[in-house]
């Protein structure tokens, strides 16, 4: 079992930015793929960005080129910086980790942005 624990939500003005951190208490944080996801209310769960165990990095459209996925080099946080932050990524965030035949999500993080 893998619990993750995320932080780093807040309430900001549009075009501010936020850094959001994931850790998974007692364990290094190194797993097969490693994803930010995002819900807003009334909205289905939607993936943000991925980072994969080997380094290659995947983002929506939505948020690319404004988000950055990272991970440290002692490997115990996940990260996503957003910049330039709109209205329209009000979400939950949401940590999520793929090892072996498991997947495992965070509580989330809210993340409000206002106009």
């Amino acid at each position: 079992q893998v619990q993750l624990v995320e932080s780093g939500g807040g309430f900001v003005q549009a075009g501010g930015s936020l850094r959001l951190s994931c850790t998974a208490p007692g364990r290094i944080f190194d797993f097969d793929a490693m994803y930010w996801y995002r819900q807003a209310p009334e909205k289905e769960r939607e993936h943000v960005a991925g980072l994969t165990r080997g380094g290659t990095k995947a983002y929506s459209d939505s948020v690319k080129g404004r988000f950055t996925i990272s991970r440290d080099n002692a490997r115990t946080t996940l990260y996503l910086d957003m910049d330039n932050l709109r209205p329209d990524d009000t979400a939950v965030y949401f940590c999520h980790v793929l090892l072996g035949p498991g997947n495992y999500w965070g509580q989330g993080t809210q993340v409000t942005v206002s106009s």
